[in-house]
């Protein structure tokens, strides 16, 4: 989180959000978040999720798109925490800093279940992720938002792709590839039934599952309009970092995962070919963003540390995130 935006947050904005949601200060239970302060509080013992963005980093408009498409996919069928109103009826609620921005407050039901574990990634669970996915982008291929101020970026827009400041001169060649991949990702045809609205941030991190297999997304933060395949990528990128062998890793992973996905969509396997390119580039995004957030010579994270481990020197030599061939990929 940006320090400008923390530095901003006092118990008189939360006793506010609080209010607009209709229970007490006492009631907002503090969570773990990265970007923006959540909280979880009950109502009328149903459990909600709290999210109180700012909008130095989203504007009000893109944050209304967001819940509008959020609901619009769960009225759908798909499987998302839905956004709910505030006392006032509204499902973004602005609450001035004092500093002439605002916190941005929306409110989600509460995904049942619990984070996915090891245990649960069996055929069937990587099927179920696959078709909840593929369900998303057959919906969203009809989605327009109810008021045209409220589209969200596409993938490649300066709020989502401003990522080359955050690295030191030192970093001169990974910013030099970073900038390079955008270009080239920039050609590529976008067309309705291979680009459109995704989450972007679908991995294990962003979903529960309960008691009978069945999964919940949550936290459409970073939804944005890019290719379908490309979110499939973000979900193998954090589905294969840390493996051993993250080649033999996706031979078990994508084949079940693809098989769930069609069951609701399907684009043209030629976009398959794409998807080290988009892996590289989320490579790149997430090693620029390690060093916005750290002093990379001091990390004490595991998750980082694990990370960043020789990544220097595989983005300078051009090493594949994943050494697959993903060209020969075709639906079942």
């Amino acid at each position: 989180m940006e320090p400008r935006i923390r530095n901003c947050f006092n118990q008189h904005i939360l006793a506010e959000t609080a209010a607009r949601y209709g229970v007490s200060v006492a009631a907002m239970r503090p969570l773990e978040s990265a970007e923006s302060f959540i909280f979880e509080f009950e109502r009328e013992n149903q459990p909600f999720i709290l999210r109180l963005g700012h909008s130095l980093r989203r504007t009000i408009h893109l944050i209304q798109g967001e819940v509008d498409w959020i609901n619009f996919l769960a009225r759908g069928g798909a499987d998302v925490s839905p956004a709910v109103l505030s006392q006032q009826d509204k499902l973004v609620e602005p609450i001035a800093d004092g500093d002439g921005e605002y916190f941005l407050a929306t409110a989600f039901v509460k995904a049942a279940g619990r984070p996915p574990q090891d245990d649960d990634e069996t055929p069937t669970f990587i099927e179920r992720y696959g078709q909840a996915i593929g369900r998303m982008h057959r919906l969203t291929q009809d989605y327009e938002p109810a008021d045209a101020a409220w589209r969200r970026p596409h993938w490649d827009d300066p709020i989502m792709q401003d990522l080359d400041g955050f690295l030191p001169p030192s970093e001169a060649l990974a910013q030099q590839k970073l900038l390079a991949q955008i270009a080239q990702l920039r050609q590529l045809p976008r067309e309705r039934e291979s680009y459109g609205l995704v989450h972007q941030d679908a991995h294990g991190g962003n979903f529960f599952v309960d008691e009978t297999g069945a999964l919940t997304f949550f936290d459409f933060d970073d939804c944005c309009y890019t290719w379908f395949v490309a979110d499939i990528a973000i979900v193998l990128f954090y589905a294969a970092i840390g493996k051993d062998d993250a080649a033999a890793y996706t031979s078990h992973f994508l084949p079940h995962f693809l098989r769930g996905y069609q069951r609701e969509n399907r684009f043209p396997v030629a976009w398959f070919a794409q998807m080290p390119h988009f892996l590289k580039l989320r490579e790149l995004e997430l090693y620029a963003l390690i060093h916005r957030s750290h002093d990379v010579n001091n990390l004490t994270h595991w998750w980082d540390i694990r990370y960043m481990t020789g990544r220097k020197e595989r983005i300078e030599q051009d090493v594949p995130f994943i050494d697959f061939d993903f060209a020969g990929l075709r639906w079942a």
